[in-house]
């Protein structure tokens, strides 16, 4: 009989369930590494840390969509889902190499879509061959992403007004734009991001949109009305990067994304898919990887 248990996280699982997820990332990002990039390395204790910090959030935020499978006392898989209003995203799921072909991954998965309960869903894939047709098989459709990453010409940049520094004030509204794109906004996400984030926001002339930048000034999360807003709001965060930079999770329905890192002069590459469940793929838009 299978001795792995599946089962509700509880608080005192996260240093153990992040050394878990920290070996089965840096294994995918082995395998799937290209020639040209560096050999990938176990994450540093900071990222670690902020992994922990992020998975206690989701805990505190959605308990009952977070699981682990355990064996023998050692968490061999995690996954940590959320639901907002009507939608439902999967945030970071993974089963360690060695246990892999066990079915441990397909009991996760069945544990999280539970909890989801027929809601619209979204999530970032990798794609490793089980995973992507575990999500096919539970009606997700796979879109492929993109990423683009280089170091930006700055004398590519335009001149960029309308814009500000956003609040917590903005998050009604940032809701309502969430709601029209994906049919539900981030609800107590926001808070979390702005915790950490620098939020750039515009609210020109009934063209509403925002961004959050990461501490080296990379895009997190872009949501807006309009294509024109979205390129505003992305060459912003291209102008208060540093060093190298990141724009992540760009869909075939967000090519404007794709016009804008050309210009810039960085370059592109394909990176996993975007899973939707019964929705279609949110746009203009650019996911942020565990909040959607």
């Amino acid at each position: 009989m299978d001795s792995v248990e599946v089962r509700l996280m509880r608080a005192d699982d996260l240093p153990s369930a992040e050394r878990t997820s920290d070996a089965v990332f840096l294994d995918s990002d082995r395998r799937d590494r290209r020639v040209s990039e560096p050999e990938p390395e176990p994450r540093s204790r900071e990222a670690a840390k902020r992994w922990i910090d992020r998975m206690r959030y989701f805990l505190e935020a959605d308990p009952h969509g977070c699981w682990v499978a355990v064996d023998d006392e050692q968490i061999v898989g995690f996954a940590i889902s959320q639901n907002r209003d009507c939608l439902w995203y999967l945030a970071t799921y993974g089963v360690l190499p060695g246990q892999q072909g066990r079915g441990i991954g397909k009991r996760l998965i069945d544990a999280v879509l539970t909890h989801a309960d027929n809601r619209r869903g979204m999530f970032s894939s990798t794609v490793h061959p089980a995973a992507t047709r575990r999500y096919r098989l539970a009606g997700f459709s796979l879109h492929p992403q993109m990423r683009m990453i280089g170091t930006v010409d700055r004398s590519t940049l335009p001149p960029v007004t309308g814009l500000s520094d956003g609040s917590a004030d903005d998050f009604d509204w940032m809701d309502q734009l969430d709601q029209r794109l994906r049919g539900a906004g981030h609800g107590p996400d926001h808070q979390y991001l702005l915790n950490d984030h620098r939020l750039i926001v515009s609210r020109t002339n009934g063209n509403h949109g925002y961004v959050y930048l990461d501490p080296r000034g990379r895009p997190t999360l872009l949501a807006a009305t309009d294509h024109r807003t979205a390129q505003i709001l992305l060459w912003e965060a291209l102008a208060s990067s540093q060093s190298d930079t990141l724009v992540n999770c760009i869909t075939t329905a967000n090519e404007w994304a794709v016009d804008v890192g050309l210009a810039a002069r960085l370059h592109i590459g394909q990176e996993g898919y975007l899973a939707a469940r019964n929705m279609p793929t949110p746009a203009p838009y650019l996911a942020s990887g565990q909040f959607l």
